[in-house]
C-alpha cells in the first residue's frame, strides 16, 4: 500500500512538472504583447471604470474559470503585486503550480525516509514554502539595487531640469539610459503618461512598483512642486544627498554587526545540522524522541520557534 502510495504520488509529481515546464515556456513576460495582456486582465477585474465595458467584456470572455477566478481573489491580486515588486517575468498560475510540485515532492521525500505520517506534511510544508522564500529574496534584492541606482536617477533628472528639459522628458531620459529596476520603473510611468494617465497617476502605480520610502518621498516631492511650484531640481539634489547618507550609514551597521550575524546564523543552522547528522550517523538516538507523540509535538514546536526566530 506504502509503495502504491509513493509510486502515485510520484506519477503527480512528474506530471505537475511537465505542466509547470508547459506553462513556464509558454507565460514567460518576455513580449510586450504577453505584458500588455496580463496588465489589461488586472485591469478588468478592478471594479473601477477604468476601461471600456466592451473591452473588459472580451477580456474577461478570453480569460479562463481559473484565471478569473485567481484574479478575483484578494489574496492572488497580492501575490501577483508581490512577484511584480520582486521583478519575476512569471504568471501566478506557473508560481502556484511549482509551489504545489515542491510540496509533492517534499511529501514524497517524507514518506520514503519511513518515519511515520509527521515527516511527510512536515517536508511538504518545507518544501512549498521554498517559492515563497526565494520570491521574498527577489523582492528585497531588487529593493537593495533599486536603492543603489535611485540617487544617481534623481540626479539624472536634476541635471536634465537644470539643462531646460521637462520632467516628462527627464523621465524618459532615465528610463533608456540607466539598467534595471530603476530604467524599468521610470519607463513604465513614461508609458502609461504618454498613454493618457496624469504624471500624478503613473507616480502612484510607480509606488505600488516599488513601495519604499524613497520612491514616496519623491512622488511627494514632485506633488508639492505641482501644487506650489518650487526649485524641484534643488530639491532632488537634497533628497539624492540624503539617500546616499542614509546607504553610507546602512553600510557602516553591517560592517559593525558582521560577526553577530554571522554569528546568528551557524546558531540557527546548527540544530538542522546536528538533527541530520544523527539521523544518519546514529538514527536509534533519536529514535525515542520521534517514537512517542510528545517527542513529535516537540520537534515541531522546535521547528517552528527556529522559524519565528530567524526570521
Amino acid at each position: 500500500m506504502k509503495i502504491l502510495l509513493i509510486a502515485s504520488l510520484l506519477f503527480i509529481a512528474i506530471l505537475l512538472s511537465l505542466v509547470t515546464f508547459y506553462m513556464w515556456y509558454f507565460s514567460v513576460r518576455t513580449s510586450p504583447a504577453f505584458e500588455l495582456k496580463r496588465r489589461l486582465r488586472k485591469l478588468a477585474m478592478e471594479t473601477g471604470e477604468r476601461i471600456p465595458a466592451e473591452l473588459k467584456f472580451e477580456i474577461l470572455v478570453e480569460m479562463s474559470a481559473i484565471e478569473r477566478f485567481l484574479y478575483k481573489s484578494k489574496l492572488m491580486r497580492k501575490l501577483d503585486v508581490l512577484m511584480d515588486r520582486s521583478g519575476l517575468k512569471y504568471d501566478v498560475k506557473l508560481f502556484l503550480l511549482v509551489v504545489l510540485l515542491l510540496g509533492s515532492i517534499g511529501f514524497v521525500i517524507g514518506l520514503a525516509l519511513g518515519r511515520g505520517m509527521i515527516f511527510p506534511f512536515i517536508f511538504m510544508l518545507v518544501a512549498s514554502s521554498i517559492p515563497f522564500f526565494y520570491l521574498n529574496f527577489k523582492k528585497t534584492k531588487r529593493i537593495l539595487r533599486f536603492t543603489e541606482q535611485f540617487p544617481n536617477a534623481l540626479d539624472m533628472i536634476s541635471r536634465s531640469l537644470k539643462a531646460g528639459h521637462s520632467f516628462i522628458a527627464a523621465v524618459r531620459m532615465v528610463g533608456s539610459e540607466m539598467s534595471d529596476p530603476v530604467a524599468g520603473l521610470f519607463k513604465t510611468v513614461y508609458e502609461e503618461q504618454t498613454l493618457g494617465l496624469s504624471i500624478q497617476e503613473a507616480l502612484a502605480h510607480m509606488v505600488d512598483r516599488m513601495d519604499i520610502p524613497d520612491v514616496r518621498f519623491f512622488v511627494t516631492a514632485i506633488s508639492i512642486y505641482r501644487e506650489i511650484g518650487g526649485n524641484l531640481s534643488e530639491l532632488l539634489d537634497r533628497l539624492s544627498h540624503t539617500i546616499r547618507e542614509r546607504l553610507r550609514i546602512r553600510r557602516q551597521v553591517r560592517v559593525y554587526t558582521a560577526q553577530a550575524r554571522l554569528s546568528g546564523y551557524i546558531l540557527a543552522a546548527l540544530p538542522l545540522f546536528m538533527a541530520t547528522f544523527f539521523f544518519f550517523m546514529a538514527p536509534d538516538y533519536l529514535k525515542e524522541l520521534v517514537s512517542i507523540q510528545i517527542g513529535k509535538y516537540l520537534i515541531i514546536a522546535a521547528a517552528v520557534s527556529q522559524v519565528v526566530g530567524f526570521f
